[in-house]
């Protein structure tokens, strides 16, 4: 059976003390859910996520790393300095790395390829534009950033793999693909893993929906059978939003 996660990804938002107590509420609230319930605070409150979350079922990503074990790349973090904090889950591919930071399918194959050598479990973004969308391109181009990045792997990585489908036009924006063209595109996305490896390995595979989930549309989105969760942005940032969006799945 196939992990639902729901994953909050806070992005450049929070201070130390605003983690710390939203952190708090959070594990005060947090329903009894046989689902995994990850957080992604800012690299900077990392060590203090961990800390908050000691004893408790939440587990705490990073936003992003780099590919190389260390050198000359300022500003950047590696996968082992990560595991040295004890952060294990890395967000990788999300839109707004690819568009603000040019980060293409080939750079990203090279983080992937780190992050699954050193045991980390990684979600992996992706999801069209408007345009493509508008142009009926939308499945050509989730399949091609799918190839690029992922299709070099062994199966035996895809263990260590939870995609995230992001349609880019419902970030932020408050539109939502419908329950309907979200299960359309996850069914799509398993279809082309399983024509490229095995429908075992497809099976195998989490795939969450990322793009404007809210407590009023959650559950139906959650109810499509290969919708396994939601990488959650905004909503994450409010305690009692985020809670209501886990009981929901």
């Amino acid at each position: 059976m196939r992990t639902k996660i729901v994953a909050g990804n806070w992005k450049m938002n929070k201070n130390l003390e605003e983690t710390e107590a939203l952190l708090s509420e959070l594990s005060a609230m947090l329903p009894d859910s046989t689902a995994e319930v990850i957080v992604a605070p800012t690299f900077v409150n990392l060590q203090a996520a961990l800390a908050a979350l000691q004893g408790s079922t939440i587990k705490v990503s990073a936003q992003n790393m780099h590919f190389a074990e260390s050198g000359a790349y300022t500003g950047e973090i590696s996968a082992d300095m990560l595991l040295n904090l004890g952060v294990d889950i890395v967000i990788l591919g999300h839109s707004e790395r690819r568009a603000y930071f040019g980060e293409d399918d080939a750079f990203l194959a090279k983080k992937v390829k780190t992050a699954v050598e050193k045991g980390m479990k990684t979600i992996f973004c992706f999801g069209e534009e408007l345009e493509d969308r508008k142009s009926d391109n939308h499945f050509a181009v989730v399949e091609s950033q799918l190839k690029n990045a992922l299709f070099d792997l062994d199966a035996s990585a895809w263990q260590h793999i939870v995609l995230a489908y992001e349609p880019v036009w419902a970030i932020g924006t408050g539109e939502t693909a419908s329950p309907e063209q979200a299960q359309e595109m996850h069914a799509f996305i398993r279809k082309t893993i399983s024509d490229a490896y095995t429908s075992s390995v497809a099976d195998g595979v989490s795939i969450l929906y990322g793009g404007s989930v809210k407590p009023g549309n959650a559950a139906e989105i959650f109810s499509k059978p290969d919708v396994d969760g939601g990488l959650i942005g905004g909503a994450s940032l409010v305690a009692a939003d985020f809670v209501e969006i886990i009981k929901a799945i």
